[in-house]
């Protein structure tokens, strides 16, 4: 016999905990979403996370169909190569990456506010915002109350962390599972996309996603993201009939204010910041990643000169440590509320887009009557923990995201970087290398179900 179907409450109007919620009301589970934001278009900046086959097939199946093919629509133009330049804008290394027409099986670049608005599409009963966590109790009738910092509480049958790197749900309920610094510091700036700065990129940076690999330390990525709509929000010429169809109905559209611009990311070791980087905003934050670039190419740092002042952000990259087993119970966590890692692999959204298809299919089996609801926890965990940590351990090794990396080292350094680039440059010029390069770029951004 199929059991009542239990309220669930999520903390976190996040890209993992929004897809859930999309999923357990398809599912016909009663949920609820607090989140600490006061309305819909405070938060994330329009900065580009990359959506692969593993995110893709968790939307798919979570979101209702029209709403999935307006995510589809309100990607920006895919990325035709994955580059390797020097700060000096020249090119080490240029892969062509393959074209899928495929919903699924194909890298996605979205704007981090306007998957947001996506998301939230269609919720608007489910999502309570201005709703700060402060902490929960487990009764002993089998409930979870959660309470929030305005005096208010809601009770439910599971309580679910989506709230991040800094979870309160995880202080509270894993108090001895902690995320440390990984040791490097990102500046990210958002640059208007405009006639003018479109010149500063040479066409094949453009038309992909680009490394910077900096002397002395300092790197970068640049990403140009195009969408189908301009800066007056009116869809441009060209655009699929089906796609703008969606496009002039999505309600997100008002919400967000994510135009065609270039995203330009600076990092380097944190001891290479001044000590105090995270409280610095604005044209003074923009300084610093002018004063870690002096030696960049002059289109480079003009671009940075051209960015959005109020989109300049510091990120302290930070990583999970790995949590022993616990005893399932009526709270649980997905994302980066148990799993933070370094965008080294680009897969944080991705992981936390799996957590949630994941969970909401363990919990419409309790509902069938499969499994209690507390066995449909434990199965999620069992499964989410090690590919959660394998990712962690995956992003923290690769390449310039770990402060202790060689390539931050005052000597050393030289040779890693030099090493670096020979062995894009190798890669990309030898045609079995090279294809074995894309193969594995492809293959890793669908391997994780």
């Amino acid at each position: 016999m199929s059991a009542p179907p239990p309220h669930v409450l999520i903390i976190g109007a996040g890209t993992g905990g929004l897809c859930l919620a999309h999923g357990l009301r398809r599912a016909g589970i009663s949920v609820a979403v607090y989140e600490r934001h006061r309305h819909r278009a405070e938060g994330l900046l329009g900065y580009r996370v990359g959506i692969g086959p593993t995110g893709s097939r968790a939307l798919r199946e979570c979101l209702p169909p029209e709403l999935f093919a307006t995510f589809l629509a309100t990607c920006a133009r895919p990325p035709r190569y994955f580059n390797v330049v020097t700060q000096r804008l020249r090119q080490t290394a240029s892969f062509e990456l393959r074209p899928d027409a495929d919903p699924v099986h194909t890298e996605h670049s979205v704007a981090r506010m306007v998957l947001r608005q996506v998301l939230l599409t269609g919720l608007n009963d489910v999502v309570h915002f201005d709703k700060t966590f402060v902490g929960y109790e487990q009764r002993d009738d089998g409930t979870v109350t959660a309470y929030f910092a305005d005096g208010s509480s809601a009770t439910g049958d599971l309580l679910v962390a989506a709230d991040g790197t800094h979870s309160a749900v995880r202080r509270q309920y894993l108090p001895h599972a902690v995320t440390r610094d990984a040791g490097t510091i990102n500046i990210a700036t958002r640059i208007p996309l405009t006639a003018q700065t479109r010149d500063l990129v040479p066409e094949r940076v453009r038309q992909g996603i680009s490394l910077i690999f900096g002397a002395g330390g300092t790197m970068g990525v640049l990403h140009v993201m195009e969408f189908k709509w301009d800066a007056e929000r009116a869809i441009k010429p060209g655009v699929d009939d089906a796609d703008a169809a969606l496009l002039r109905s999505w309600p997100g559209l008002a919400h967000d204010t994510t135009t065609d611009n270039i995203n330009l990311i600076i990092w380097s070791a944190a001891r290479r910041f001044p000590a105090d980087v995270m409280q610095r905003r604005g044209e003074d934050l923009v300084r610093v990643a002018l004063d870690l670039t002096p030696n960049w190419h002059p289109h480079l740092r003009e671009l940075l000169t051209r960015g959005d002042p109020d989109s300049a952000l510091p990120i302290k990259v930070a990583t999970s440590e790995p949590v022993p087993p616990w005893k399932s119970s009526t709270v649980t966590l997905l994302g980066d509320a148990i799993h933070t890692m370094t965008p080294g692999r680009g897969v944080g959204a991705n992981t936390a887009l799996r957590d949630a298809r994941l969970l909401c299919q363990q919990l419409t089996r309790a509902v069938a009557g499969d499994k209690t609801l507390l066995q449909a926890v434990a199965d999620y965990e069992a499964a989410m923990v090690p590919y959660g940590f394998a990712r962690v351990s995956e992003s923290l090794n690769r390449s310039g995201t770990n402060g202790d990396d060689r390539m931050y080292r005052p000597v050393v350094g030289r040779l890693a970087l030099l090493g670096a680039r020979g062995y894009f440059g190798v890669t990309s010029r030898v045609p079995p290398l090279r294809r074995r390069f894309v193969d594995d770029f492809h293959t890793y951004e669908g391997d994780q179900d």
